[in-house]
């Protein structure tokens, strides 16, 4: 498994807020998967109200 930096944001209320998140997966689609999960998981957020700007691997 490798490490993935996750950068984007995500619709918080009015607001775009920015978001990175170190994650450990397989590859870069697994990657983003994980990180629409986690935010519709603990912040009930929408696929369509997360952007995602880039995934590096770390």
């Amino acid at each position: 498994m490798k490490n993935y930096i996750v950068k984007g944001t995500f619709k918080a209320g009015q607001k775009w807020e920015p978001f990175t998140k170190n994650l450990e997966s397989q590859n870069e689609k697994n990657a983003q998967e994980k990180v629409y999960s986690i935010f519709g998981s603990k912040h009930s957020i929408k696929r369509f109200l997360i952007k995602i700007d880039s995934v590096t691997e770390a």
